[in-house]
């Protein structure tokens, strides 16, 4: 699938729904009595997703016949910033997902027209944008 069928459109898309919704929770009700459980699930959440998108890249590898371990390498790193993420907690857990959704998408720009996935960079660009949004104005405005 060189191109994202309109399922993947819906699918990714629609994982901008848990980003955008609690960024504007705990924006828009700062001082709520549930603002911990919905921080805690905008790192979690966040974590999920740097996770998932470095395991694509194990993906490619299996597809090789003599595996990258760069790509390997990356595949873990995500997971681990997304970790990390997680023990630091607070505004700067949020920052450190949020630059790591960048990272995640400029080893993609680099890495997709190697296995001839142009075509999904526009939509990845704009998932990156919105849930980096959601989650660098969570950690400078709560």
């Amino acid at each position: 699938m060189t191109t994202p069928s309109p399922t993947a459109k819906f699918l990714g898309y629609a994982g901008l729904i848990p980003f955008m919704a609690l960024s504007a929770f705990l924006l828009l009700l700062p001082s709520s009595p549930h603002k911990e459980i919905a921080f805690l699930s905008l790192l979690a959440y966040g974590a999920t997703i740097v996770s998932f998108l470095g395991a694509i890249h194990w993906g490619f590898v299996m597809q090789q016949v003599a595996p990258d371990r760069l790509l390997l390498l990356w595949g873990i790193a995500p997971s681990l910033l997304g970790w990390m993420s997680l023990l630091i907690g607070s505004s700067n857990g949020l920052l450190l997902l949020t630059a790591t959704l960048c990272l995640c998408f400029l080893i993609d720009y680099r890495t997709y027209p190697k296995f001839g996935l142009v075509q999904w960079l526009s939509m990845r660009f704009i998932l990156t944008v919105v849930a980096s949004m959601s989650l660098a104005l969570t950690a400078i405005f709560v």
